[in-house]
């Protein structure tokens, strides 16, 4: 049998390096004025587009999808040629996989800034671009897996298996937590709601970071690491066991991002059990990928590469350590909601995927162009600066949770609450926000003094477009060694790999999922709790639109300190209606649930036109435009049939008296202002705004003002005729 010559394909591995580095620096400058806006709002501007609500998830998007994605599909390119000695299947499949995924992270840019967003962490992004993602990753997964079909080497490396689980897991989690029901071209509501909605939303969000953050690079570790060092991974058999455990075990512990909340007990605790177990594949990957390197240290102290990945290795096992830690029901008490969480992300963000994004960077460039790295002494640079950067920016965030937490939870001798004003916490981590940009901003510095090298070392050589190889063709007919192991098979049979990884990741999902929406005693009924009246509806999804969900929570934990602060608990039953949740992550502004005739409504206009008149040393911004721009209700009567068709139980034909409802419940908050001397047209975003705020948390609290009283107070408005069922 002779040797077949053929040819990788550099092309496309240039091409998406080329969009992590540009995605990388712009998604990480768009984080530094995120992390600016947090210590002085004048960050924000003047223009909507720019607040924090808003560039956060363009943030989180752009870091994860854009510069980590671009990552991912530049190493997995790369390496799957060499593993599978063969070119990819297609050029065409792979350059739409590029061009595809570009539009994609484009349409991210325009989009959020703008306020279109579906409101769910981590998938804002609204129906259509969710459909062209799920295109172009099926894109990939084809041209991968054909690939693998023609490959001449017959076992699958521990990489590639890391591959087929990327690609099958985030098809699923993609899917599924993608299920929306479109208004309009730029409008959706999901599918789910409330408690439903939370646990698949965190389902898909704590499996985002498992199965895109977490292993496709471990796949790339697999192979960069062995390849920087020159020496074989440590431990097949070890490899095996970290695959399937991970995959298995990962799926099951998105349930702890919901620990005291209104999610049913028997689902916090399987997330609480599985995430703990998480501790031990995940060191055994740390372990496998470190202990690659036994006999080769002394090439760590010259190769910027090796630099970059044992300290991402490392940081690794620190965020699969603090994370479990994290998910004990002792901890999350304290950690929950606080910049811990924050600093605790950004240790596998930026040290995690950062770093070992760059160290394959600066692995990958000088072979593409045939020559040696331009400067050694600037990757040392990017190196040590980076590090520093990584520590300046979570220690100043592990301090302010521990800070947050104490300050909420304290009392005094006399049992009230030592901080009873929320913006005392506030005022005092200031300084630590200041120290986390601090730390950004160096890790950007590094970053740019990459960026520099790795022109420098573009133009002294020469882009090998396509590298030359040969190996024999695989044979039709194989006979299995003796003494072969059961794993051996199934690395032989790519589509076997599929299934089964498959079956894995899906058995989790299913038990924690189904039994929600199946069974209804896991989320009681309250007669009380009404759907929103069409202002209440559009003033929702004005606060989603400015990403409020960001700074506030819409949860109250069972938890003395909370309910003397804020009120009564929040009950499962009072989120029928809410498409989507927003029950929120982070408190940077005080929990909303209870908000609902706290105030007046002249406290909330004059509070969202000028928050630090009414709490000096606030970091929340202003909204000029919303007292500006006049609410648009051409879709009101569309959004009332959605909420019907998502089974809220709104009268039948209410969609065609919606806009006339709307319109005397607004004309009633602006007649209200007005007894305070505020001016205010009856038909602007602010009053929608005001009557969403003022209906939370309102319809189990006795006290509260009943439906139909409006007059007396801020009560929600329902003329007799049309009161719902």
């Amino acid at each position: 049998m002779e040797k077949e010559t053929f040819r990788y394909d550099n092309t496309i591995v240039r091409k998406f390096a080329f969009a992590t580095m540009a995605f990388g620096i712009i998604g990480m400058l768009v984080g530094l004025t995120a992390a600016l806006q947090m210590v002085d709002p004048w960050w924000n501007g003047l223009t909507s587009w720019l607040t924090f609500g808003r560039i956060r998830p363009l943030h989180t998007n752009a870091v994860i999808f854009a510069f980590v994605g671009n990552g991912i599909f530049m190493g997995v390119y790369y390496s799957l040629q060499r593993l599978l000695k063969t070119r990819m299947w297609s050029d065409a499949l792979s350059n739409i996989n590029f061009w595809g995924w570009q539009l994609i992270i484009l349409s991210a840019v325009v989009t959020l800034p703008l306020g279109i967003t579906s409101g769910k962490e981590y998938a804002e992004l609204e129906w259509p671009i969710d459909i062209a993602i799920a295109l172009i990753w099926v894109v990939f997964g084809l041209n991968m897996f054909m690939t693998i079909l023609k490959r001449r080497e017959r076992h699958l490396y521990v990489a590639i298996w890391f591959y087929i689980a990327t690609f099958v897991t985030v098809a699923m989690l993609h899917i599924v937590n993608s299920f929306e029901l479109p208004v309009s071209l730029f409008k959706s509501y999901s599918w789910y709601a409330g408690v439903q909605d939370a646990l698949v939303q965190w389902w898909y969000g704590h499996n985002a970071v498992a199965f895109f953050l977490t292993t496709p690079y471990l796949g790339l570790m697999y192979y960069f690491i062995p390849k920087a060092a020159n020496r074989p991974v440590y431990s097949y058999r070890l490899s095996i066991v970290h695959f399937w455990a991970l995959i298995f075990i990962y799926i099951w512990a998105g349930p702890h991002h919901l620990l005291y909340t209104a999610l049913p007990e028997w689902a916090q605790n399987i997330g609480v059990v599985f995430s703990f177990m998480l501790i031990a594949p995940s060191w055994g990957g740390m372990l496998n990928g470190l202990l690659t390197l036994r006999g080769a240290w002394d090439r760590v102290r010259e190769s910027a590469v090796l630099k970059f990945m044992v300290v991402a290795v490392t940081c690794y096992g620190m965020a699969t350590f603090e994370g479990p830690l994290m998910s004990l029901k002792n901890v999350n008490a304290i950690s929950h909601f606080t910049d811990w969480t924050v600093g605790h992300v950004h240790i596998g963000g930026l040290g995690w995927n950062g770093f070992m994004t760059f160290g394959i960077l600066y692995y990958l460039v000088p072979k593409l162009w045939n020559t040696k790295m331009y400067s050694t002494k600037l990757s040392d640079f990017h190196f040590w600066i980076g590090t520093l950067g990584i520590i300046f920016y979570a220690l100043p965030l592990y301090w302010a949770g521990f800070t947050q937490s104490l300050m909420w939870n304290e009392f005094t001798k006399e049992g009230f609450l030592a901080y009873p004003n929320f913006l005392e916490t506030v005022t005092q981590v200031k300084p630590m926000y200041a120290a986390r940009a601090f730390g950004g901003g160096i890790y950007i510095i590094g970053v740019i003094a990459m960026l520099y090298n790795l022109i420098m070392t573009m133009k002294q050589g020469s882009f090998q477009k396509e590298e030359e190889a040969s190996a024999l063709p695989l044979a039709k007919e194989y006979e299995p060694h003796k003494g072969e192991g059961w794993h051996r098979a199934i690395e032989r049979r790519p589509v076997q790999m599929l299934i089964f990884s498959l079956i894995a990741v899906a058995i989790g999902g299913a038990i924690e999922i189904i039994p929600t929406m199946l069974i209804d005693s896991n989320v009681p009924t309250i007669a009380s709790v009404k759907p929103y009246t069409p202002l209440e509806l559009e003033g929702r999804d004005i606060y989603i639109r400015e990403g409020c969900y960001n700074c506030h929570s819409q949860m109250i934990r069972p938890f003395r300190s909370e309910t003397e602060r804020y009120g009564e608990y929040s009950k499962a039953g009072e989120f029928v209606y809410d498409h989507p949740f927003q029950w929120g992550s982070k408190r940077t502004g005080p929990d909303l649930h209870r908000i609902g005739a706290k105030y007046s409504d002249s406290w909330h206009f004059n509070h969202m036109l000028d928050p630090s008149a009414m709490s000096p040393g606030t970091i929340m911004p202003s909204y000029p435009w919303l007292f500006e721009d006049e609410l648009n209700t051409d879709l009101t009567a569309g959004k009332i049939r959605a909420m019907q068709t998502l089974g809220v139980p709104y009268a039948e034909g209410y969609d065609q008296i919606a806009v006339e409802e709307l319109t005397y419940q607004s004309e009633s908050i602006a007649a209200n202002l007005e007894k305070d001397g505020i001016q205010v047209l009856p038909n602007s975003e602010i009053l929608a705004l005001i009557a969403y705020l003022q209906r939370l948390g309102t319809d189990i609290r006795p006290s509260a003002p009943q439906r139909g009283e409006y007059g007396k107070s801020n009560a929600v408005v329902e003329k007799p005729e049309i009161v719902q069922k």
